[in-house]
């Protein structure tokens, strides 16, 4: 059984999540600001208003404001046998400040 739920959420520059997965994906949209967003593995990409990403099942993942502006997206993820997001350790400032 999966139930989809949403939240818009906003983040200071600089703010960011810590790196985490979601069992069924995720699919963020973009709705004001500047972001950035990152998959393990991956660069650092910019995202901006208008922006749809989709993170797969169990992708591990960030995403925040950039370092110098905030950013607002509505994220819609499904639960999964009562999970919607597994978290894991802190983006560190390292990381980070990789953009």
């Amino acid at each position: 059984v999966t139930r989809a739920a949403g939240a818009l959420v906003t983040f200071e520059p600089g703010a960011r999540t810590a790196w985490h997965t979601h069992p069924a994906g995720q699919t963020l949209i973009i709705t004001a600001g500047l972001g950035w967003a990152q998959r393990e593995g991956g660069p650092i990409e910019e995202i901006r208003p208008g922006d749809v990403v989709w993170f797969a099942p169990e992708e591990k993942h960030w995403h925040g404001a950039s370092a110098s502006k905030a950013m607002s997206h509505i994220a819609v993820q499904e639960e999964m046998d009562g999970k919607v997001v597994t978290w894991m350790e802190k983006v560190s400032d390292q990381q980070y400040q990789e953009k």
